[in-house]
C-alpha cells in the first residue's frame, strides 16, 4: 500500500463534496476495489456516486450510504450494511467535520456544542471501532486509519473554542490508538493523524491565514494526505508553520506566546471575519 490503493476497499466520511470527494476520486483513479461513500447530504452524495461510477467503468465498486454520523445508531447500522454488502474496509478516512465560528457563550449546547463534539470527535472513534477489529484480525493485509484533525487542536484560538476542543480530542485519541496498535504488535494497521491549517473548501470562508500560513487549496492538501496515508506516516502537520508554532508554544511562557500568536502571527484574529459555508 506504499504506492497505491489498488485492490483496497476505501471508506470516506463527508464524501459527497469537497475534500471527501477528492479522496474518492483518487481512490477510483488508483483502482480501488471499492469506494464506500458516507454523507448525510443525499442529493450531493447521489451526484458524486454517479460521477464516480462513470469514471470507474466497472473497475471499482461505488457504494454510497446516506447517514448522519452524529447518530451512533446510524453508524452501527450502516457499518453492518457495509460489512454485508461490500466487505470490511481496508482504509477508513475520517474526513467529515463541522465548525461553529463564534464565541463560546454564543454556542447553543445542543445545536452547536453537542453536534460539533459528536461529528468531529466521537464519530471517528465510533466508526473506527466498527471496522478496526477485522483489520487487526488480518496480519497479512495492510490497513489504514486516517483522521483529519486540525491545527486548531494544537493551538488555542478565539471563536474556535468548541471546534478546537473537538479536534484536540481527535488528535490525542488518534495518536494514542497508533501507540496501542504498535505496542500490541498490530503493525499492519497504521494510523495517520492529520492537522492542517485553513483550507479553501468553503468551510472556513472568511477566515484569514496567519503570518506565513496561507490558506491551502483542497487539491494540495489531499495530495499530501494521500501520500502520508500510503506511507503510513503517523502525523502530518500542514503547512510547516503549524509544527513551528507547536514547538514555539512549548518553550515560551504563556504571556509571551499570547503576544507572538496574537500580535505577530495574527492567529488570534484569524477568525474575526469568518462566515463559513453558506
Amino acid at each position: 500500500m506504499t504506492r497505491t490503493v489498488s485492490g483496497a476497499r476505501v471508506l470516506i466520511t463527508g464524501a459527497a463534496m469537497g475534500m471527501g470527494r477528492l479522496y474518492a476520486e483518487r481512490a477510483v483513479a488508483e483502482g480501488a476495489a471499492a469506494v464506500i461513500l458516507w454523507d448525510r447530504d443525499a442529493a450531493s452524495l447521489s451526484s458524486t456516486a454517479a460521477i464516480l461510477t462513470e469514471r470507474a467503468q466497472g473497475a471499482t465498486q461505488i457504494a454510497p450510504y446516506v447517514l448522519d454520523i452524529a447518530d451512533l445508531g446510524a453508524i452501527a447500522q450502516t457499518a453492518q450494511r457495509v460489512r454485508t454488502e461490500v466487505g470490511n474496509p481496508d482504509i477508513v478516512i475520517n474526513n467529515a467535520g463541522i465548525v461553529r465560528g463564534s464565541f463560546f457563550w454564543e454556542h447553543d449546547n445542543g445545536d452547536d456544542t453537542r453536534s460539533t463534539m459528536q461529528v468531529n470527535a466521537l464519530a471517528p472513534m465510533y466508526i473506527t471501532r466498527e471496522f478496526l477489529p477485522a483489520m487487526m484480525r488480518n496480519p497479512d493485509r495492510e490497513s489504514r486509519i486516517v483522521n483529519i484533525a486540525s491545527a486548531a487542536g494544537m493551538l488555542s484560538n478565539p471563536r474556535m473554542s468548541v471546534y478546537a476542543a473537538s479536534k484536540a480530542a481527535l488528535i490525542t485519541w488518534s495518536d494514542s490508538l497508533r501507540l496501542e496498535l504498535e505496542q500490541q504488535g498490530f503493525d499492519q494497521v497504521r494510523v495517520s493523524t492529520i492537522a492542517p491549517s485553513y483550507i479553501s473548501t468553503g468551510m472556513f470562508d472568511g477566515a484569514r491565514g496567519p503570518l506565513l500560513t496561507p490558506v491551502m487549496t483542497p487539491e494540495y492538501v489531499v495530495k499530501k494526505v494521500w501520500r502520508a496515508m500510503l506511507a503510513g506516516s503517523p502525523q502530518l502537520l500542514m503547512p510547516w508553520t503549524v509544527g513551528f508554532s507547536k514547538k514555539l508554544r512549548g518553550v515560551l511562557p504563556l504571556a509571551a506566546w499570547d503576544v507572538v500568536a496574537g500580535r505577530v502571527f495574527g492567529v488570534y484574529r484569524s477568525m474575526d471575519t469568518f462566515v463559513g459555508r453558506r
